[in-house]
């Protein structure tokens, strides 16, 4: 655990976990400290990186974003690794991209409209240079999605 929170810091980040949009005042009162002294953890939290942002997560169906892919990318080598993590980074598609180990050299989440939208950025990904071969696969359901970090077995023993 980083070395300067406590578990008023734990609780913080857990109630930003839930609802980013808790207010200050919500935040004294769930910890028992002032305003001004959430303000301070807050702004602590954030300068030493571990509130790397505040999102809202939108409902991808609802917006016509209704397939989802992973897609496992096998490399040539790690000649153009950073043209790959670049081609990754400007790809509005992929939601996430991962080097791994195992089958291939990365696996990229990706979030589309249609089958017809993934075929184009299939394509598009297999012409990056490096990228040797890739496979597919399509979601057919989500029961669990998130980036809910369980913080409980961080909290410091009580002595």
């Amino acid at each position: 655990m980083h070395s300067t929170v406590d578990d008023i810091d734990l609780k913080i980040l857990e109630l930003l976990q839930k609802n980013a949009r808790i207010k200050r005042n919500e935040l004294a009162e769930a910890t028992g400290l002032s305003i001004p002294s959430i303000t301070d953890r807050l702004n602590k939290l954030e300068k030493n990186g571990l509130i790397d942002s505040y999102i809202t997560k939108l409902n991808a169906k609802l917006l016509m974003k209704d397939i989802t892919a992973f897609i496992f990318v096998t490399s040539d080598s790690s000649t153009h690794y950073r043209e790959f993590i670049q081609h990754a980074l400007q790809t509005p598609e992929v939601l996430e991209c991962h080097s791994i180990t195992g089958d291939g050299s990365h696996i990229l989440k990706i979030r589309t409209e249609s089958t017809s939208t993934l075929e184009k950025i299939l394509s598009k990904i297999q012409s990056w240079k490096g990228v040797r071969s890739t496979r597919t696969s399509v979601v057919l359901s989500t029961h669990k999605e998130g980036l809910y970090l369980d913080l409980k077995n961080l909290k410091k023993d009580d002595k």
